[in-house]
């Protein structure tokens, strides 16, 4: 990696993003007359997927989460999908982009780990490993370093492009890669606080307890610079202004470069702040403000990517879902499945894609989170076979190793 130490597990926390050039284009896509782009974008912190897409269509939803249920009617009212599921008020632009045929949900989706670190659930989902371990490869960088090659691109393709200041592991590998940090960096975030000490539980839990105690309970209800203060209304509308802001600048500007004839095609951007323990607010509070911002953040990138929007493929991926039911706290805690969002002008979109589990008691996974039934590397294995031609034994060999009998999903690619 150029201009780059190898980072820490503390730096990888940090990570924003990263872009890398796509040198060649693959032959099957040239053939095609095809310029593929593909952005991975990952929510680090753990994604409420019930708060996200709600299923409003499931009798014991609102029974599950009572007055903090999503639902079709209010002052907060979800964005109907099909008869089923409904999308957080908070993502209009996804909804016209779903509308449009170039979005789609996929729900009660997972990563083979079934434990509730962020720092292991993070090492599953980037290294594409089954299992957390000392992996220095991420499952997009094996993905690029496997495209056929049939025909060279610009030589200034080979400069890599990186959002932020450390390489995230998903593109972490041989393809090199350069920083780029937006001015508007916001501070970092209680939700870093937190998986800090997840780390440090296993590692000095001396200092995991003196951290946790200085820490409080204030203190984990505000993430990426939200202010959770009622007293401080200003405050909070400043937060919140600083994280869309920075959202869409990190996002736009990643699509400026992918947009770029000469530029990277394949890359990766990281979001902090979604561990949302305390005051979640699905509706109108702080995780529906997060969710606003990564709306915008798409809403960015469509704008940037022009004309390239038409090949494009962004994928929404998070390490793990959070608990059914909402905690003591008004949050959510560490829990399993989640949903996986893709938006692109490339994609067959327009519906959700989901085996429901149920939300009986009996159905919850552990009696208390939303049970996986679509794995999420069929997901990813469908985006990178049918946009990006990657091969079958590429993909079951090198790029997610272990999955023999995880098939990619079909028909997500128009």
């Amino acid at each position: 990696m150029n201009s780059l130490h190898a980072p820490s597990r503390r730096e990888l926390l940090l990570a924003s993003g990263a872009l890398f050039a796509w040198t060649y284009l693959p032959r099957v896509a040239r053939a095609e007359g095809r310029d593929p782009r593909f952005l991975t974008i990952i929510l680090r912190g753990a994604l409420d997927g019930l708060g996200t897409v709600a299923p409003v269509g499931d009798p014991d939803w609102l029974s599950l989460r009572g007055d903090k249920a999503l639902a079709l009617e209010g002052a907060h009212a979800a964005l109907p999908l099909d008869s089923m599921f409904a999308l957080n008020p908070a993502m209009p632009n996804f909804h016209r982009l779903y509308k449009a045929g170039q979005a789609i949900v996929v729900h009660a989706a997972a990563t083979p780990y079934r434990e509730r670190s962020h720092f292991d659930g993070q090492d599953v989902l980037e290294s594409g490993l089954p299992k957390p371990g000392a992996a220095d490869t991420g499952w997009l960088n094996r993905a690029f370093s496997s495209i056929e090659r049939g025909g060279r691109i610009d030589s200034k393709g080979k400069e890599a492009f990186a959002v932020g200041p450390v390489v995230p592991l998903v593109v972490r590998g041989p393809a090199p890669v350069v920083s780029w940090a937006p001015p508007r960096l916001p501070p970092a975030s209680d939700d870093t606080m937190m998986r800090l000490l997840d780390l440090y539980r296993h590692t000095d839990p001396a200092l995991a307890h003196a951290l946790e105690e200085r820490m409080g309970l204030a203190a984990i209800a505000r993430a990426g610079g939200i202010s959770q203060d009622p007293a401080n209304p200003a405050a909070k509308r400043a937060g919140v202004a600083q994280v869309r802001a920075y959202f869409a600048e990190a996002a736009g500007s990643a699509a400026k470069f992918l947009a770029r004839e000469e530029g990277p095609r394949v890359g990766a951007l990281a979001f902090d702040g979604w561990d949302t323990h305390a005051n979640e607010g699905a509706s109108d509070g702080r995780l529906a403000q997060l969710l606003g911002a990564l709306d915008g953040a798409i809403a960015a990138i469509e704008t940037e990517m022009g004309a390239a929007w038409r090949e494009t493929v962004v994928a929404v991926v998070t390490e793990f879902g959070r608990t059914a039911r909402i905690n003591g706290t008004a949050g959510t805690d560490h829990g399993t499945a989640t949903v996986a969002l893709l938006a692109g002008g490339a994609l067959k979109g327009g519906r959700v894609v989901a085996d429901w589990p149920g939300l009986k008691p009996t159905d919850l996974l552990d009696g208390r989170d939303l049970k996986p039934t679509t794995d999420l590397r069929a997901v990813l294995k469908g985006v990178l076979k049918d946009h990006l031609r990657v091969a079958d034994d590429a993909l079951t060999n090198k790029i997610f190793p272990g999955s023999i009998n995880v098939h990619p999903a079909d028909g997500l690619i128009a």
